[in-house]
Parts: structure tokens; sequence; C-alpha cells
């Protein structure tokens, strides 16, 4: 099995088509299908429901998909740390981030910075918040933007937002008549959680609203991506708590409602080596202050 397979299948499982699949990967359908086979033989296991139209994974499919987006992911960060490594003469400066954080005011951050900072490369690599903290450390990235309250003497952190939650419903829920939702109305309702790992991770935060307030949370089913609870949710397999700009990512099959409890929020936080004093971190933290406190990002994403 190599990464070519992993890439043909995750392709094949996003489009839900054979065909679709082999024109973003501009392939024949035919080579496609055969290596799709030659990777469910290595396997053991059916990766797909056949015959199915559109096309449909089956519960190996699905937890092999996840796990392989996951490698795909942790290879190009790979790619590009190396390449950092063995390009010497080129000044880069890295940006680590949770998934979640791209729907609220990062992109505007990272087109300011560029802006500003004309002459460096921003790249911008997708990591949990435990794995920046150990990025930020080993001079893998240069500023992470995570989630998880944490202490530790080598990293400087700031909480730039602390966002309200919202409930993300399927399309045929019957809280989809309501304007808001309050924290009794979902206490006994399935709950999709994530991510998954590694922990401690947003999904702590979430079990600690219920700890909390007593109750026990029925998990349907833990994963390790946001795109992947939501598409849960639209299945109807339970509800999602979500940072409120997430309700940007637009989906036809999920819908949105606030939790009216003010108490139950979620931080978005800034992270730095405590020793770093360069200038571009300087800027990019001046920005994120800037940003913050003006128009650029809407009070109702979180700003603090």
């Amino acid at each position: 099995m190599e990464l070519r397979h992993l890439r043909y299948f995750t392709t094949v499982a996003r489009e839900r088509s054979f065909t679709r699949a082999a024109e973003k990967l501009h392939i024949a359908q035919s080579p496609l299908s055969r290596q799709m086979r030659e990777l469910e033989e290595d396997l053991g296991v059916s990766l797909f429901e056949r015959p199915s139209r559109p096309v449909r994974l089956t519960a190996a499919g699905r937890f092999f998909n996840e796990h392989a987006l996951e490698i795909l992911r942790r290879a190009e960060e790979l790619r590009i740390t190396t390449r950092r490594f063995g390009e010497a003469g080129r000044r880069q400066f890295l940006i680590g981030f949770v998934g979640s954080a791209l729907y609220g005011g990062l992109p505007e951050v990272v087109r300011g910075f560029r802006a500003l900072c004309s002459g460096l490369e921003v790249v911008l690599l997708e990591m949990s918040t435990v794995e920046q903290i150990s990025a930020l450390k080993e001079g893998r990235i240069d500023v992470g933007f995570g989630r998880i309250r944490f202490d530790d003497a080598a990293i400087r952190r700031e909480v730039i937002a602390e966002e309200t939650l919202m409930v993300a419903l399927p399309p045929d829920h019957r809280y989809l008549g309501v304007d808001s939702l309050s924290f009794q109305d979902i206490a006994d309702e399935a709950l999709v959680l994530y991510p998954k790992s590694p922990r401690p991770s947003y999904a702590d935060q979430v079990l600690s609203f219920f700890r909390d307030r007593g109750r026990q949370p029925i998990i349907a089913q833990e994963v390790r991506e946001l795109q992947t609870a939501l598409g849960l949710v639209a299945a109807g397999v339970g509800l999602a708590l979500v940072p409120r700009s997430v309700r940007h990512l637009h989906r036809d099959d999920v819908s949105y409602r606030p939790l009216a409890e003010p108490a139950i929020t979620s931080p978005l936080i800034m992270s730095c080596r405590a020793s770093d004093t360069s200038a571009e971190v300087a800027q990019i933290f001046a920005l994120v202050h800037e940003l913050y406190q003006s128009d650029a990002v809407r009070p109702e994403d979180g700003a603090a």
C-alpha cells in the first residue's frame, strides 16, 4: 500500500464517483478501479458497497477513509517542513492552526500578514493544539492558533477570542423550528464528537460542559475531523457542538442554532515560543490585536 493508493481512495470517497475521481486525478477510470480492487485485496476487506450509485463506503471504508486523510495530511506536512530545511536561502513563516479557526478571522489575519511581510513565504499547517505545542518547541512552526487552555513556561499564549457555541442539526430535526437552544434541550441528544485524537482537544471542552452540569453525554460517534462530524450530523447520526464561526462552512444538509447559554464558549488562542522576539512574531501579534478589535473580524464570530 502506497500513498498513491490513499490519495486515489480518498478522492473516490470525496467525489462519491469513480468517474469524477478519475477526472480529478487525471487518470482513466479503468486503472483507478483496478487500483481500488488491489487495495481491497491488500487490506482483505471491502471498502465500497457494490453495486451502489453514488459510491458508498462500507463501515471498513469509512474507518479507512478517516485514517487515510490523516496520513495524507501528515505526509504533506512532512513534505513542506522538509523542504523548508532544504531551502535555507528562503525565509518562511509557518502557522499551525486547528481547522475551525479557518471559518473565523484567521484568513483575514493571514492576508494582512502576507501584505505586511511580502518577502516572507507564509505556510499554513493544520494540526491540533497539542501538536502545535510540540511543533513550536521543535521549531517546526512559528505561531499556532488553537483552542485548548494550557500552561507551559516555554510557550507564550494569548486568548484572542471567546466564541459562543452553536448546535449543528440535521435537515429533518425537530429543533429546526426554534431560534435557539438551551443546554437542557441537547442534554439527552446523541452527540457526534470531534476530534477523536490526539487529546486533550476541543472534544474534551465539550465533554466538560456536560460534566460541569452533572450530565453524562450520549456519544453517538467520535471522529477526527470537523468536516466528518458535520457529515455524520447531516446523516442523522447525532448533533454536534461547534464554535460559532463554523456556521460559515455552508452545507445544504446542516443547519445551525445558537446555544443560548453565555457561559459555554470556546477560546481561540494564539501561541508562540516564549523566547521568540522576532519582528515577524511581533507583527502578527500586533495584526491579530488590531483585527480582532475592529470590524475586520465580526463580533458575532467571537471577537474578544
